[in-house]
């Protein structure tokens, strides 16, 4: 019980202070919500490709994969494993390691492209 409640902690913590972080990035710059979608994406692609993210991943869980700096981690992830059978398999592997989230995203974002209408951010 106690190590569940732990896990837990773990994983709001850190994905707390990953959404933290983007939220002071939103506050402080004038960029818009998806060029730090990208930035966030591209920095759990790297951290992932120099080997570090996975301790994160390790260490929270659900904390570290699931804000869009996981999904970095996965495509990253399925193209180190995929590089070794190939170029095709690098390039595949990232695809076929995270096609249950780009799927989702695709189906989610034109259900609600079709509900509600877009808004700028200085609107």
């Amino acid at each position: 019980m106690i190590e569940m409640i732990l896990m837990y902690l773990k994983a709001f913590i850190v994905g707390g202070l990953i959404c933290a972080i983007a939220q002071f990035i939103i506050n402080v710059t004038k960029l818009t919500s998806g060029k730090i979608l990208v930035y966030f994406m591209l920095s759990g692609l790297v951290l992932q490709a120099l080997g570090l993210y996975k301790y994160l991943v390790d260490f929270a869980g659900a904390g570290a994969t699931v804000p869009i700096s996981g999904f970095g981690y996965l495509l990253a992830e399925g193209a180190i494993k995929g590089a070794k059978s190939g170029l095709f398999g690098a390039i595949t592997g990232g695809l076929s390691s995270a096609s249950a989230g780009v799927t989702a995203a695709v189906l989610f974002g034109y259900l609600f492209a079709m509900i509600f209408k877009s808004k700028s951010k200085y609107n």
